[in-house]
């Protein structure tokens, strides 16, 4: 058994009103928090000397490990561009664990993550949430898989369009998806001993059965009411990725229900469908009642700045309660995994990370991160930091 208690702690729960107090780590798991609480003789004491404890930041929409930074063609497995559909490749198998943006993330406080193929194909692939330290992907794995990565507009109009085959418009892209969905439904309706082997109706199945959510990668207003449609039309659960024109309809999306992963924030408008992104957005959409999120979309913005971005959200409008669960707790719950991670609780896994103080000031470093109780990132007396061996 290991028993830590980190004491003297300012403790930001997200899901409960903040105080100073100390959180007991018991075999992975949280066993206890308060103010007042009492410390076993036998725990480990780390004294927090007043820094800031929180949740582990989570990043629900990445390339990490698939996209590998500095590594140019050899590292680059975002995106199968081969076939309009790959509903049955799989984000893990591109995933290179110890790729260098793994420890920029523990160090930037993000313990776990959502790898997704990405935005080539109108149907990319199975997306994987996993944790940021670890030997092999198959040991940091959360939930496998965690959706179905699909997209609209620009990207995959651009790359069929180029080789005159469809899709090249929006309605072909609209199309490809639809007669995914068509022949997937009309294989799951045979007796199973009458299928044949399809591994692509079988990845569009787990969605039509609600098992997986639908990734839809969006960023115009107008595909973004074609997500709507089209989840409307197949009954899936739909997750609306980059969401950039997405306040402009916050209505309808919240009538839906439909949560939106927004970002990435600090980028140019490099091409025409974000050219009316705007800062503003997760805090607008956060008020017309909308589950945010914020995202990297790394290494499009490098993972580490994740939390600037919610304190740049913060300078634009949002409550800086809204901008941490947008980074913690409402990711984890659209990953399905808000049982165990998103928030400090009683039960919980230990996914903690000490900051020297409010991690929405951007002036203020991670000092030592906690997963699964373990501890994976301290800094030295130089105040270097120094990731635990995988």
């Amino acid at each position: 058994m290991t028993l830590t208690a980190i004491t003297h702690a300012h403790v930001v729960p997200i899901e409960a009103e903040p105080f100073d107090g100390t959180v007991l780590l018991e075999d992975g798991r949280i066993t206890g928090l308060g103010p007042d609480l009492e410390i076993p003789a036998e725990a480990e004491v780390v004294d927090a000397e007043g820094g800031w404890l929180l949740p582990g930041f989570i990043d629900a929409h990445v390339h990490l490990g698939v996209w590998e930074e500095g590594e140019g063609w050899a590292g680059q497995d975002t995106n199968e561009m081969t076939d309009p559909v790959m509903a049955a490749a799989r984000a893990i198998d591109a995933i290179n664990p110890v790729e260098v943006g793994f420890d920029d993330a523990i160090i930037g406080g993000i313990t776990a993550v959502n790898v997704n193929p990405g935005s080539g194909n109108p149907i990319g692939g199975l997306a994987v949430a996993i944790r940021t330290h670890g030997r092999v992907v198959d040991e940091m794995v959360l939930r496998s898989p965690s959706g179905l990565k699909a997209a609209l507009g620009e990207n995959p109009k651009r790359v069929y369009g180029e080789r005159k085959q469809t899709p090249s418009t929006r309605l072909g892209v609209a199309l490809t998806i639809r007669q995914a969905f068509a022949k997937a439904r009309a294989w799951s309706a045979k007796p199973a001993d009458e299928r044949d082997a399809d591994l692509v109706s079988e990845a569009l199945t787990r969605v039509l059965e609600r098992e997986i959510p639908w990734r839809q990668h969006s960023h115009r207003a107008d595909d973004i009411a074609t997500a709507l449609r089209l989840a409307e039309e197949f009954g899936y659960e739909l997750v609306l990725d980059h969401g950039t024109e997405s306040y402009l309809i916050a209505d309808r999306i919240a009538a839906a229900g439909v949560p939106v992963l927004y970002g990435p924030l600090i980028v140019s408008r490099s091409k025409v469908e974000v050219r009316h992104r705007t800062p503003k957005a997760p805090g607008l959409l956060t008020a017309a009642g909308v589950k945010v999120s914020i995202i990297t979309d790394h290494p499009v913005v490098p993972i580490e700045f994740l939390v600037d971005q919610a304190a740049l959200a913060v300078k634009h409008g949002m409550a800086p309660a809204d901008a941490l669960q947008a980074i913690t707790l409402n990711p984890a719950e659209v990953l399905g995994v808000a049982d165990r991670l998103g928030s400090l609780a009683e039960g919980k896994e230990a996914d903690l990370v000490l900051w020297e103080g409010d991690p929405l000031d951007v002036r203020n470093r991670t000092l030592r991160v906690w997963q699964a109780g373990r501890e994976v990132m301290h800094r030295d007396a130089a105040g270097d930091p120094v990731i635990a061996e995988r």
